[in-house]
């Protein structure tokens, strides 16, 4: 039966949403492990190779500083590739029709996505905290903060992917954004340093990445101790995300490269 105007199409919206989940879980290995792989050579040599394991960073051993970072990089990086690789890899293959014919609104098309991305972050940074437990101390202080932040994140980054992926046409694109984009911000974020040892001049400038306020709030969940101002870290998480929520939104419901 047509379904009322205003109404939602939760059954098209799970199948969606199911379909995208069941693709990464598919490949595991390479979606849910070698994330876990890489996390684990990043902390070996920043703790063992450069010497730095016995070094106190905001009151904390370097490896519990930087095991949190080292999560939401694995998180946010994931759900990035998520939305991004299944536009283009449809695009690619010819079957973007699939997600065209469905009597799915460009909002339900927009939330399928990206629930499926956030899922994958947030599955790759559990796997990815649980194994370092035995080698780090990673305990919840703030558990809301992580909830929060982390959610937060992977959604700015699944939203990030899907607009992405509705601009790129072929894997070069998707990867001049991973590489040029999401790296260099990720990185220099903090994730392996603390920015209060930067000259004032260029903490100014790490404040006005927002991935300093996702990696900050995150890793105060962890540590009790934040490089910034949480309540603006709230609000810039909340601004992104409605941000990308929009745009994404609007490439979808007027077919930008989808229907061409």
């Amino acid at each position: 039966m047509p379904l009322p105007p205003i109404g939602v199409n939760w059954l098209g919206l799970w199948t969606l949403y199911l379909k995208e989940v069941r693709r990464f879980l598919n490949v595991y290995t390479q979606t849910l492990m070698a994330p876990v792989v890489t996390s684990f050579l990043f902390l070996a040599v920043f703790t063992l190779a450069l010497g730095r394991g016995a070094e106190i960073v905001d009151g904390v051993p370097y490896s519990q500083f930087l095991a949190p970072g080292l999560v939401m990089m694995a998180m946010t990086q994931n759900a990035f590739a998520n939305t991004s690789s299944s536009l283009v890899i449809s695009k690619m293959q010819g079957n973007i029709v699939d997600l065209l014919m469905p009597p799915l609104s460009p909002g339900e098309v927009t939330l399928a996505l990206t629930a499926a991305g956030v899922t994958r972050g947030l599955l790759v940074g559990a796997v990815t905290g649980v194994a370092m437990i035995p080698f780090v101390r990673l305990a919840p202080e703030h558990l809301g903060f992580i909830l929060f932040h982390g959610i937060a994140a992977c959604t700015m980054l699944s939203l990030l992917g899907l607009v992405g992926g509705l601009w790129s046409e072929k894997f070069d694109h998707m990867n001049a954004i991973a590489n040029f984009i999401i790296s260099p911000l990720a990185f220099l974020s903090g994730t392996f340093y603390t920015t209060t040892r930067l000259p004032e001049a260029w903490q100014n400038v790490a404040h006005l990445n927002p991935f300093f306020y996702m990696l900050d709030g995150f890793r105060y969940g962890f540590i009790g101790h934040a490089d910034g101002n949480l309540t603006v870290g709230f609000l810039v998480m909340i601004v992104m995300c409605l941000a990308l929520s929009f745009t994404a939104y609007t490439l979808i419901r007027t077919g930008y490269r989808l229907k061409s």
